[in-house]
């Protein structure tokens, strides 16, 4: 089940906007019975979306946040930008082949 904050962040890109700041935009609370967190304050200028609207993110969230445990594996494995600079400079096909190796071991959704 994909995080609240990313059902928002994936409402609001369906709805125009780009980026949600969630210490001015939407803060968000947890209950204190264990259900979860719940919006507390919505300053979009998108209407807040219904329950019904956030679980209709849900399979586009979950595929968002599988995806960005692929971009950090990927970014990690990959290595610092001059290294790689280096690497390409020095063969490039072989730099090439390994980062193919990365993305082919890290396959996004």
């Amino acid at each position: 089940m994909a995080n609240l904050s990313t059902k928002i962040k994936m409402y609001a890109a369906a709805n125009g906007v780009a980026e949600v700041d969630f210490m001015k935009d939407v803060m968000l609370q947890d209950d204190s019975d264990g259900n979860g967190a719940y919006i507390k304050e919505w300053n979009l200028d998108i209407a807040q979306p219904t329950d019904a609207q956030l679980s209709a993110q849900e399979s586009a969230a979950d595929t968002e946040e599988a995806n960005n445990v692929v971009r950090s594996t990927r970014k990690a494995a990959y290595g610092d930008i001059g290294e790689q600079l280096d690497e390409i400079y020095s063969d490039i096909d072989a730099w090439k082949a390994r980062i193919k190796s990365i993305k082919d071991n890290n396959p996004k959704q």
